[in-house]
């Protein structure tokens, strides 16, 4: 790890730490519209683990792996925020399959399939899984969620309370309940993709190769799961500050 002048290697350390930088990067494209480069995450991550290297100053080992990645998420991100992650056409187009997602599940007291999604939607399935593998990127919550056509901001409402604010409002008992419950309700493909994800830390062609399908169709599953992660999640955020509204009156 030193020259032998007794200073760090930092061309040592960039290799030894190179492959660490791609496997964030692969991770986080799962997260990514299609359209981003995966070497253009892999060049913002290597600035951030020069970063790293050139700030940390306590000896390495796991300590400094985990600083690492800090600064390596860190420096992916940065490189992406000036970049609108999903086109807003799109964007409405991911709601209306929420909103068919909640319409087909109260009325068959269900989760629904692809098929009847696609249906409800006058779309054939061929498209409709298309649209799921071009809505990679999609997040579970955007703040612009919460406000309507004839009302002021959800969350800005909840700014000037005097009790939770947006962000305790999210960490509530009443949305995390509602939001495992929303998993455990998930079919047990999409659920098995999201803790392959999100627990096992996976990557899209890893994760295809445990189930036996390709990278694409993952990336479908991992969308239609957001979605209907969404609509349930969105619908008890806004049951929470019903709740609150009525409590404060």
């Amino acid at each position: 790890m030193y020259t032998a002048s007794g200073t760090l290697d930092k061309n040592q350390l960039v290799t030894q730490y190179a492959p660490l930088v791609k496997r964030i990067a692969y991770h986080l494209m799962a997260k990514l519209p299609a359209s981003v480069q995966v070497e253009d995450i892999i060049q913002n991550g290597m600035l951030g683990l020069l970063d790293a290297i050139g700030r940390y100053e306590e000896g390495l080992g796991a300590q400094f792996e985990t600083y690492a990645v800090q600064r390596i998420r860190g420096a992916m991100l940065d490189g992406l925020r000036e970049n609108d992650w999903l086109p807003r056409s799109l964007r409405r187009e991911m709601r209306r399959i929420e909103g068919a997602i909640h319409q087909l599940e109260q009325q068959n007291g269900r989760q629904p399939t692809e098929k009847e999604l696609a249906e409800a939607l006058a779309m054939s399935l061929a498209d409709y899984q298309k649209m799921l593998q071009e809505a990679r990127g999609y997040q579970l919550v955007y703040f612009e969620d919460f406000s309507g056509d004839d009302e002021d901001d959800f969350l800005d409402r909840n700014v000037v309370s005097t009790g939770m604010d947006p962000l305790e409002m999210l960490e509530d008992k009443t949305m995390r309940e509602g939001l495992v419950r929303a998993i455990e309700d998930l079919p047990e493909r999409e659920k098995m993709v999201m803790g392959l994800y999100y627990e096992e830390d996976l990557n899209l062609r890893e994760i295809g190769e445990v189930l036996g399908v390709s990278e694409s169709r993952v990336c479908q599953l991992h969308s239609q799961a957001i979605a209907r992660l969404r609509s349930r999640i969105t619908g008890v955020a806004r049951s929470v500050g019903g709740a609150r509204r009525r409590s404060r009156a």
